[in-house]
């Protein structure tokens, strides 16, 4: 008998990692060996359980899954991962693919092509949704920079130019500018317009 894959699921959303597990594991060469429910719970349980492949969604409790992948991929370079996901964000393609993932691919996805996903993931190959492959190559790199990013995570919780500036150690006039210049990159209108437009193309 061929040796097992060893499946690792994280996603937040109990329902769909049960059933993704029932699913995996009707294939004969797949074993789920652990579920956990947020980022934080990844990697100790990579430790544990010592699995091939990590199947992992981005948006959990705590830390997220592409932050999550770098942590695997720095501390257990053998263990493959695999990004299954609601959110197709070309942005959010390419911070996965340099945290080191191994494969993106949307929960969407028939499950024929998942299992596949899977089994090529584990065997070395790259998988990546061929749509949003497309798209991100259509919209290019994230322009904003770190600096800008932080500034537009503030601004979706409703942090004032003056908080932001005194959390960050900046005057307020160099948060405005670089404010503005993150408005301009983005063609929104104004800051909190330029933050939704960012995390929906999955800069943030």
């Amino acid at each position: 008998m061929a040796e097992l894959i060893r499946l690792l699921l994280a996603d937040d959303q109990a329902l769909i990692r049960e059933a993704l597990a029932a699913l995996l594991d009707l294939e004969r060469d797949f074993d789920v060996v652990a579920q956990v429910g947020s980022g934080d719970a990844v990697l100790p349980a990579v430790a544990e359980y010592d699995p091939d492949v990590c199947l992992l969604d981005i948006e959990m409790p705590g830390l997220d899954g592409i932050s999550a992948c770098a942590q695997i991929t720095s501390a257990n370079p053998r263990t493959r991962v695999l990004v299954v996901t609601t959110f197709g964000r070309p942005g959010y393609l390419r911070r996965a693919l340099e945290a080191g993932a191994s494969g993106f691919i949307v929960k969407d996805t028939p499950a024929a092509a998942l299992i596949d996903a899977v089994r090529r993931v584990h065997q070395g190959l790259r998988v990546i949704d061929p749509d949003l492959a497309y798209d991100s190559l259509v919209e290019g790199v994230n322009p904003l920079t770190p600096r800008e990013q932080e500034l537009l995570r503030m601004s979706l919780r409703g942090a004032a130019v003056v908080a932001m500036a005194a959390e960050l150690h900046l005057s307020p006039g160099t948060v405005r500018n670089q404010l503005s210049a993150a408005i301009q990159k983005t063609g929104a209108v104004g800051r909190v317009g330029a933050a939704r437009l960012a995390q929906d193309r999955g800069w943030l």
